[in-house]
């Protein structure tokens, strides 16, 4: 019973912090199909970030908005506040948060520049800055108090197999820092960021109808991962950890590897494209002699 009441004391003394990444580039599928899909995502995050605020007074929160031209932080403002007036009956810093992630996403999607074709997102390099963003705050904190760190991506863009490295150093950094990542996939299911939950432990779900986001946000990744064992969820799906070539950016079963980069490639190639080291041409297989067996008037 005291172990028990001790742990739940360390459970509220500590900071629980949370940073979502909203893909919003418009080259996504559901965004092209409905454009009035982003806005019902950007409500469910909303109401979602606002969910995990009120859990405890310690939790923090972070919202990146990941496009497919720039990374931008929509809450919280580095510098500066978004003047707010008193809503009646409506806690102010969750109006704090919803006020600020709309005028600033607004202002982004005003501001970027206009696309001819198709682009991928830069879902690997908002992560990075995640991670950047958590290692700052961790430094910050005060002696005594720990902070536990997760990474939540919403997306509905397809596979970025050309980050292949990046992602790769993503997830492995994130596993030494101890720090969770949770995919939300809203179009298609993404083999790389499910090695990603895979590797730090987190949980990835494909939302089969975008009406139900909320609830399943609320679900399935509101919960800490401490006691996400003491929950029904859905099961992990099987994880598909195939490598991603760096000639052509598609993910293959067998292929050659660099001794030195360790970079993979699908064929074959004298010199590695990517440190530049020259392998020699590989010769053919030395042929064994076959031993001559002995004849009974040899013997």
């Amino acid at each position: 019973m005291e172990a028990d009441q001790a742990a739940s004391k360390e459970a509220e003394s500590c900071i629980d912090l949370l940073v979502i990444v909203l893909d919003t580039n418009p080259s996504q599928h559901i965004v092209r199909q409905n454009p009035q899909n982003l806005t019902q995502i950007l409500e469910a995050v909303i109401a979602f970030g606002n969910a995990h605020l009120m859990q405890k007074a310690q939790n923090k929160l972070a919202v990146l908005s990941c496009s497919h031209h720039a990374t931008n932080f929509l809450y919280p403002l580095p510098r500066r506040q978004v003047e707010l007036r008193q809503v009646d009956g409506q806690y102010e810093a969750f109006s704090l948060v919803e006020k600020t992630v709309k005028q600033q996403l607004g202002s982004i999607l005003m501001n970027a520049p206009r696309l001819s074709a198709p682009c991928e997102s830069l879902l690997a390099g908002s992560m990075s800055m995640a991670l950047c963003y958590i290692s700052r705050l961790q430094r910050s904190v005060a002696p005594g108090v720990k902070m536990h760190s997760r990474i939540l991506v919403l997306t509905g863009s397809n596979e970025c197999a050309s980050q292949y490295m990046t992602f790769m150093n993503v997830f492995f950094t994130a596993q030494k820092l101890g720090i969770v990542i949770d995919t939300c996939a809203l179009d298609k299911t993404l083999s790389l960021l499910q090695q990603g939950c895979d590797i730090t432990s987190g949980q990835f779900l494909k939302v089969t109808q975008l009406d139900g986001l909320l609830q399943y946000l609320l679900w399935v990744f509101l919960p800490a991962p401490q006691i996400r064992h003491k929950l029904v969820l859905p099961p992990p799906p099987k994880v598909d950890y195939r490598a991603s070539c760096f000639c052509h950016r598609e993910l293959i079963d067998i292929g050659y590897v660099c001794s030195v980069c360790l970079s993979v490639f699908c064929k074959y190639s004298p010199i590695c494209t990517t440190c530049h080291t020259i392998f020699k041409n590989p010769g053919p297989l030395p042929v064994k002699a076959k031993k001559k067996k002995k004849t009974d008037k040899q013997m």
